[in-house]
Parts: structure tokens; C-alpha cells; sequence
């Protein structure tokens, strides 16, 4: 194990699970003894784009077209490559993914939210999905601003799994219920940045 990870073993009592902790190499995890069960991750991320820009897009007189049917599209399909993208993620029989753009003053917010039934979560999926979404936009907008930010891709919640849930901006990451076990957002809704304690990204 190499010495910076000695020093987050310590600091955290938590192990790095991709990391062997005999030859400090990286691995994937065995999953084949886990139980499969539902599991659900949302994500959430923004891109900033400049007024200019934003009205061609409300405008619809883009050279490419109408940029948020195509990130959403693309958002999906990222979500079902993740294992292709990420070296160590394991490939996960997707149930639904689902991919949604706010329109904002400042730009666009990105969320996904994925669903599987398997041995393992799915937050690197949601992630991707908001990240190449985000990518997706800047591609189709990026002949009226390239200086566009990707900003605040971050994971929101996620549900099931050993480690239980996982809620962004409670303490600990974990909100406990009534009977001792932890739950995520309400399902068929995707939590607001608001009710996260998520502030809004600054403006360029």
C-alpha cells in the first residue's frame, strides 16, 4: 500500500475499494457475492453559457440545431457506456435512465436519474450522464461561446446497497427514518437543488 493511502486509511477507517490493499494496485471489485438489489442514483450538474448565446438557443437559429434534445439523448446513451468510459466500472443492466434540462438565465441545469436492479449502484452512471449531456452542450453551442463552464456535476442521492442511502447536504450523507434504516428522495421526482442545500452555481 503506498503511503498516501496509509495516510487515508487512517484518517478515515475506510478502505479504498478499487485499491488491492496488499499490492496498492488498482482492481474491480468483486461484486459476485453480493445479493442483487434496486438501486437508484441521481446526479446533477450545470453548464454556463453567456446571454448572447443563450438567446440563440430560445431563438432556435443554432447551426446544429436544438441542443437539448440531443444532450438528453446523449446523456442516455453515456449512461448505458459507463462501463466502456470508467475503467473499473462494472457493466449494469439499466431499468431506466432519465435525463432532464432547466433552462436558467445563466444556462442549463442537468439532472439524471438511473435505475438497475443488480449487484452493485449506479451513481458513475448518473454522473456520466450529466457530464456528457453537459459535453453535449457545449459541442452544440460552442460556435457562439466557447467560453462556456461545466460547473457543480456532483451526486444528489442515491438508494440502496449495503452502505444504504445517501441524501447530498444531510449529515453524514445519510438520512435515517423512523425505524433506524436510511432512505433517499421521494422516487418519481427528482430533488431540487433547494431542498439538497445546494446553492446555485456564480454567474461568469
Amino acid at each position: 500500500m503506498t503511503r498516501t493511502n496509509r495516510r487515508l486509511s487512517t484518517r478515515t477507517n475506510k478502505r479504498l475499494s478499487h485499491v488491492d490493499p496488499r499490492s496498492g494496485e488498482a482492481r474491480m471489485v468483486d461484486v459476485g457475492a453480493k445479493a442483487q438489489t434496486t438501486r437508484e442514483a441521481v446526479a446533477q450538474g450545470r453548464i454556463l453559457i453567456s446571454p448572447e448565446a443563450m438567446r440563440l438557443v430560445r431563438a432556435g437559429t443554432l447551426k446544429k440545431g436544438d441542443p437539448l434534445q440531443v444532450a438528453r439523448l446523449a446523456g442516455i446513451m453515456a449512461a448505458k457506456q459507463t462501463a466502456s468510459l470508467i475503467p473499473l466500472c462494472h457493466p449494469l443492466p439499466l431499468s431506466s435512465v432519465d435525463v432532464q434540462l432547466q433552462r436558467r438565465r445563466d444556462g442549463f441545469e442537468i439532472r439524471a436519474r438511473v435505475r438497475t436492479t443488480a449487484q452493485t449502484g449506479v451513481e458513475m452512471e448518473a454522473l456520466t450522464a450529466v457530464s456528457v449531456a453537459a459535453l453535449t452542450i457545449y459541442d452544440m453551442v460552442k460556435a457562439a461561446d466557447k467560453a462556456m463552464t461545466v460547473t457543480d456535476i456532483q451526486l444528489l442521492s442515491k438508494r440502496g446497497g449495503a452502505s444504504g442511502d445517501y441524501v447530498r447536504g444531510r449529515q453524514g450523507g445519510r438520512s435515517p427514518s423512523r425505524r433506524g434504516r436510511t432512505r433517499g428522495p421521494q422516487r418519481g421526482r427528482l430533488p431540487s437543488s433547494e431542498s439538497l442545500g445546494q446553492g446555485r452555481a456564480p454567474r461568469r
